[in-house]
């Protein structure tokens, strides 16, 4: 009878790594395993016109207000965005590098698990340009 640890998404797919496939999973799976926090969304830095027409943001050329550090994100579905003060982007800013870094891992995962699965049976091989 087989063990819970025997049991994956290899053995359920039947995928076949190469050597050195595995070793990728697992360069990626270390890195995974050494992350730590991290924040959903993005940050973006923007400068803003306001809306008096005699300030000098609507001067020639303009001088605009900020720049300004927002952290946007989804909650139940509906875009959040949330002005930064310079010490909480400081203290945010590990967090969502670190999720940038998480998000960067998972696609490399997933590229990976596409390969192995396109040399296991070309059947699944898509023409990139025919994908949606």
């Amino acid at each position: 009878m087989e063990s819970s640890q025997d049991r994956g998404s290899e053995t359920v797919c039947r995928m076949e790594p190469s050597p050195d496939q595995q070793a990728a999973r697992d360069r990626i799976a270390a890195e995974l395993a050494q992350a730590g926090f991290a924040l959903p969304g993005t940050l973006t830095v923007r400068a803003y016109a306001c809306g008096k027409p005699s300030c000098r943001c609507h001067a020639s050329p303009p001088r605009l207000h900020g720049p300004y550090a927002e952290w946007t994100r989804k909650i139940a579905g509906k875009t959040v965005t949330r002005r930064l003060t310079p010490g909480e982007l400081a203290q945010y800013q590990p967090l969502l590098d670190n999720a940038k870094k998480l998000r960067a891992l998972l696609a490399a995962l997933q590229d990976l698990t596409l390969q192995i699965i396109d040399a296991d049976d070309p059947a699944h091989r898509q023409d990139p340009e025919t994908e949606t």
